[in-house]
């Protein structure tokens, strides 16, 4: 469940929406919940499209809802999505673009915008004929939530929310307020956790005790894990502490949402921990995670994997949620404890200790990921003050690059944690760790934030080499997202600085991001220009592989304007340098672009060879994007020899792969653009 966005069931074809089911009576013999779920069948049932549940925090709106959706799974044949939208963290609701953003991709579209019109537009078109649910957890506003809504009759969203959120009558919301348990309700669920025998021996003092929860399904089961930690203690002792501990307002709580009982009930189950599980639930309360795992923990800690593996005390005594395969989070209220407990039990020392540990283990893994899946990028030494002694989580490419994603949120974390606790190095070393998800995965507003964040970092360490290298890959992302300019203001920064410095590795890049950006603006000959310029440093300074990716920018322009014969001699080039260095990727680049390029000279046959042997490559490396673009280039070449059978099957593939790529090339081969 990383990232906030998780797919509950497999894609399937578009269907027709069901019927909208007669609304029913609750039956009155149904308990507290079962009263909750046929209240929201009832709703289902009307057909309405949106549903927001909304109640106190510690109410049980997440179990409730996840509940619900789970036994719909059947109606909802194209998935089930989930997202935080984090309305009461302490880094504020999330935006809509990256919830939307997120979605695409978890439905298989790409997200080559940072735009918020345009992402929801995007959104409503994917899902105008899918049948899929959506959970929007932990929502603030109306605002937040009307970008995200689906554009086709056949789903279901379903919101919760501290808030009624009422604005959203304007959408046709149906509404569910989800109240305290009751009596009844509330004992049960004590009983569930301390046992028959132990309730009916206390019974005056249970009702008191859930009454005392306030009716929070939170406060009773934390109460309840209390006292199974305590068998001999009594529940009356528990309800007397708690009722002293209330401050003359004993259901004060309701009016701020729950905390004050919550706290009351956090603290006694805080305080039977055993002294490693207590300092890891501290330890965790200060992470910039929304999810952690036994490795997290064990590296904060500065502890073994094994020692780690306490966190299942935690979930145990109802103090962290399991959500997933070695996956927990904190409920919001419980992050907030846990924080608190950690300022208040100990140190500063330790505390930023246990920051400055996470931090190295995010660069430390973050680095042999990078390492592993792009060997010939040119990186900067890295240093930790905590070096990590663990397991890395990954053993091959495909491991790794999954690695990075999962943990994106966390990295990112990190990088701004790193920068706001003035560890400098730390936070631009993340940044620079990062470039093969930035490259591969294309996630624009994570790479763009990161390197704005990394710029200063590098400034402020008083680092050049670092600064140019945050220029240029910055500069990477800025162009790849469409923002040109500014690109090309970063490229120009990084070409001024690389001359200061005699740097003349760095002055190729800056002119070989300079002449892309050129060609982008439609600035041929400007382009041209620069990336001349780059070829000439670069093979002054003996750095073939440049001067390759240069010579390739060279061939596509060549190739755009007519000068097949000029492209053909560039690609060459390129190739065989590319494959003298050892750079398979880049050298398939060049190879499919030689072959549409040998097939523009009137070498049909020779072309397309030259075409299919670089898709092998793509195909082999999962390289999704440069398979479609190669597919492409054998389409229109088909299409020009006069093979139109060949051609519809070359750009029917094609497409297939660019609409989980880039959805903007989807858009133009499928005639919208």
């Amino acid at each position: 469940m990383h990232g906030g966005i998780h797919v509950h069931s497999a894609p399937a074809a578009p269907t027709r929406p069901p019927p909208p089911r007669q609304l029913l009576p609750v039956p009155a013999h149904f308990t507290d919940r079962e009263r909750d779920l046929a209240s929201l069948d009832g709703l289902r049932g009307t057909g309405s499209p949106l549903i927001v549940v909304s109640g106190p925090a510690g109410i049980g709106k997440t179990t409730l809802v996840s509940k619900w959706l789970r036994s719909l799974s059947t109606e909802f044949p194209d998935g089930q999505l989930y997202a935080d939208l984090r309305g009461h963290s302490a880094g504020g609701p999330v935006g809509p673009a990256e919830i939307l953003a997120q979605f695409l991709r978890a439905l298989g579209s790409g997200a080559p915008s940072t735009d918020a019109v345009e992402l929801a537009s995007m959104w409503r078109s994917l899902t105008a004929d899918r049948r899929i649910a959506i959970m929007l957890d932990n929502s603030f506003t109306a605002a937040q939530i009307r970008p995200l809504l689906l554009g086709g009759p056949g789903g279901l969203v379903v919101v919760t929310s501290r808030r009624r959120l009422t604005g959203l009558r304007m959408q046709g919301a149906g509404f569910h307020q989800l109240d305290a348990l009751g009596p009844a309700a509330g004992v049960e669920l004590l009983t569930r956790g301390i046992g028959a025998d132990r309730v009916a021996g206390e019974l005056s003092s249970v009702h008191r005790l859930v009454a005392l929860c306030a009716g929070l399904p939170l406060a009773v089961c934390l109460a309840s894990a209390r006292l199974a930690t305590r068998p001999r203690q009594s529940v009356g002792a528990l309800a007397d502490a708690l009722a002293r501990n209330a401050g003359g307002g004993r259901l004060a709580a309701l009016e701020v949402e729950g905390e004050t009982s919550v706290r009351k009930a956090l603290d006694a189950s805080y305080a039977v921990l055993s002294s490693g599980t207590a300092r890891l639930y501290r330890t965790l309360g200060l992470l910039p995670v929304r999810t952690f795992d036994a490795t997290i923990a064990a590296a904060s800690c500065g502890e073994s994997q094994e020692w780690a593996e306490r966190l299942d005390e935690l979930v145990e005594a109802n103090l962290v949620e399991d959500v997933g395969p070695e996956s927990c989070r904190f409920h919001d209220l419980l992050r907030i404890h846990a924080h608190d407990r950690a300022q208040e039990d100990d140190t500063g020392a330790a505390r930023e200790e246990a920051l400055r540990r996470f931090c190295d283990w995010s660069l430390y893994t973050a680095t042999a990921a990078q390492e592993r899946l792009t060997p010939v990028q040119f990186t900067l030494p890295r240093t930790y003050a905590h070096r990590p002694d663990l397991l890395l989580p990954f053993d091959d490419d495909i491991a790794a690059l999954g690695w990075l994603d999962a943990h994106r949120t966390h990295l990112m974390g990190a990088v701004r944690l790193a920068a706001d606790s003035g560890w400098y190095d730390t936070s631009w070393m993340l940044v620079d760790a990062l470039w093969p998800l930035f490259l591969r995965l294309r996630h624009y507003a994570d790479w763009i934030e990161a390197h704005e964040i990394g710029l200063k970092a590098a400034r402020q360490a008083g680092n050049r080499e670092a600064e140019r290298q945050m220029l240029n890959s910055g500069a990477i992302g800025l162009g790849a997202a469409g923002r040109t300019e500014d690109a090309t203001a970063w490229y120009r920064d990084s070409l001024r600085a690389a001359r200061e410095a005699g740097d003349v590795r760095d002055e190729g890049q800056a002119l070989l991001g300079l002449g892309a950006c050129h060609r982008e603006a439609g600035r041929p000959a400007d382009a041209v220009t620069h990336l001349n310029r780059a070829i000439s440093v670069w093979e002054g300074c003996g750095y073939p592989r440049g001067a390759a990716l240069a010579r390739t920018t060279l061939g596509e322009i060549a190739l755009a304007t007519g000068a097949p014969d000029e492209a053909v001699d560039c690609f060459t080039r390129a190739h065989d340098a590319m494959v003298a260095v050892n750079d398979p990727h880049d050298a398939a680049r060049a190879l499919a672009l030689l072959g549409r390029a040998v097939v523009r000279t009137g070498a049909y046959a020779d072309g397309v060879a030259r075409m299919n042997e670089a898709l092998s490559v793509f195909t082999g490396s999962g390289a999704a994007f440069w398979q479609a673009r190669t597919l492409e280039m054998l389409g229109v070449s088909a299409a020009e020899h006069g093979d139109a059978t060949a051609a519809e099957v070359f750009l029917a593939r094609a497409l297939a792969l660019f609409e989980t790529t880039s959805p903007a090339d989807a858009l133009r081969l499928g005639g919208g653009g």
